[in-house]
């Protein structure tokens, strides 16, 4: 694969797949409903051991830049078995955010008809909240990101790059305004983490939270596309720190603006309902328009690390080679591009039997955070046995690169387990419906146990050099100071 990306391109990738208008537009409203008026204090408290963990991959992809990231890292470090399953969860949990962003992206643009005035097309009443509609119009949306991800890098990040440029401007603008413009009184109180509900509502709201923040992460997957190892880890440090400073100033604008029970009931559509309550249109579909843009930009930004991470997993044999066949003009995995696009495209068709977009996105995310929280955390420590060393020889590099995500990794371990055995207990029956626990445990589980049997066939039946035992050659070298 060419060299084709500079920092610049690593911050826009980087800033596109944790797309922070999406969470901020969705997630907020949810968190809302989890933590009350305690949003700012909850995305504070999630960015300390995501920045601990993000020291871990910034040094790991300094030493040894894999398109396979934490797959790679995790696999010669700990035990390929758990390097497997990194990368699978990454993958599997990836698909899913695509499948039901595809559903936001849809659900996004049928708003927007509605703002224009288009609410019927002949007899079919247009609804934004139908994930059969929202879907399908996703689904075309999703196609066309796919083929520009085709095309290349520097398509990709050019074409984004103008997409963030809208998004950033009209969340500083709204944001800025309704601190202003809010008649909800300030409150220190905000910003307390002591001062949360409870254990359950700290465990899901730091899951939810470290949601939002998930995506950082994929910049380091093309750090053997980028002119610099460093750039990698500069453009997810610059984009990791600009999504702290959005969610700060969106959490505090919308409490200003909007009672706690308003912020909640709203949820998916908190962003759209946060930009009419503050102008009247055309200007009120600002926010709607960016959302649109987000959910877009980050449908091509989730396809691009993950058809890398099956590219590693295909070059070292633990998947099939088709993973491996680059396009012959420009380079990129564009075989692997489609194939997870057509994953993509036929979970969202199953996801359909959720009826609403709300429910979908609860379901999937709640999810996907838990398996986010432990491949974090499984590269984390990585990272402290790998640089252990520097515990003797650099004891203040150690703090950053051994110490911190470790750390780091105990939080989102502990925080995780806790949220699911809160799934277990909430329920005694399974249910296929959103808000049962044990539907909510069934999705983890899935991700992570299909892993196994996919472990074994690369293992026994491909014999994937991955699996054999390791040498000090197979190593990276040790970090230089």
């Amino acid at each position: 694969m060419e060299r084709s990306l500079g920092v610049g391109g690593a911050v826009v990738l980087a800033a596109s797949s944790t797309a922070a208008t999406s969470s901020i537009g969705i997630g907020l409203g949810l968190l809302a409903g989890v933590v009350g008026l305690h949003l700012p204090a909850l995305m504070l408290l999630a960015f300390l051991p995501v920045l601990a963990i993000a020291g871990a991959y910034g040094r790991l992809n300094r030493v040894d830049p894999d398109a396979g990231s934490s797959y790679r890292w995790v696999g010669r470090t700990l035990n390929p078995w758990l390097g497997f399953l990194t990368g699978w969860v990454n993958v599997v949990g990836t698909v899913v955010f695509m499948a039901y962003t595809t559903a936001v992206t849809g659900s996004a643009v049928l708003q927007l008809l509605g703002e224009a005035g288009l609410v019927r097309i002949g007899r079919l009443a247009l609804d934004p909240d139908s994930t059969l509609q929202s879907t399908l119009i996703g689904l075309a949306v999703l196609i066309a990101a796919a083929l520009v991800a085709v095309r290349g890098l520097d398509l990709a990040a050019r074409l984004q790059r103008y997409l963030l440029v809208f998004e950033y401007a009209v969340l500083l603008g709204f944001c800025g305004y309704g601190l202003v413009a809010g008649d909800q009184p300030f409150s220190a109180e905000w910003f307390d983490p002591f001062a949360l509900p409870s254990a359950q509502a700290l465990a899901q709201g730091m899951v939810l939270a470290v949601f939002c923040y998930w995506g950082f992460e994929s910049v380091f997957s093309v750090g053997e596309e980028v002119h610099d190892a460093r750039d990698a880890s500069r453009g997810g440090f610059i984009a990791l720190t600009a999504m702290l400073l959005l969610f700060l100033l969106a959490g505090t604008a919308f409490q200003r603006v909007l009672p706690l029970g308003e912020l909640a009931d709203n949820g998916a559509h908190g962003l759209t309902y946060f930009g009419a309550k503050l102008a009247r249109q055309p200007f009120a579909a600002l926010p709607l328009i960016a959302l649109t843009f987000s959910a877009a930009a980050s449908l091509q930004a989730a396809v691009v690390p993950t058809a890398r991470g099956m590219y590693a997993m295909g070059r070292d044999g633990t998947v099939g080679r088709v993973w491996t066949r680059l396009h012959p003009r420009h380079r990129t995995p564009a075989a692997g591009t489609l194939l997870i696009t057509a994953i993509a495209v036929v979970l969202a068709v199953l996801s359909l039997v959720i009826p609403t977009v709300g429910a979908l996105i609860s379901a999937a995310v709640n999810a996907i955070g838990i398996v986010v929280a432990l491949y974090y955390a499984l590269t984390a420590v990585a990272a402290a046995v790998r640089f252990r060393p520097l515990l003797r020889t650099a004891p203040a590099e150690a703090l950053r690169v051994v110490v911190a995500p470790l750390l780091g990794a105990l939080v989102l371990l502990a925080v995780g387990g806790y949220l699911v055995w809160d799934f277990y207990r909430s329920a005694d029956h399974f249910e296929l419906s959103a808000d049962n626990g044990w539907f909510e445990l069934s999705a983890v589980a899935f991700m992570i146990v299909s892993g196994l049997p996919a472990a074994a066939w690369a293992r026994w039946h491909r014999r994937a050099p991955y699996f054999l035992p390791r040498t000090d050659e197979d190593l990276p070298a040790r970090p230089t100071n």
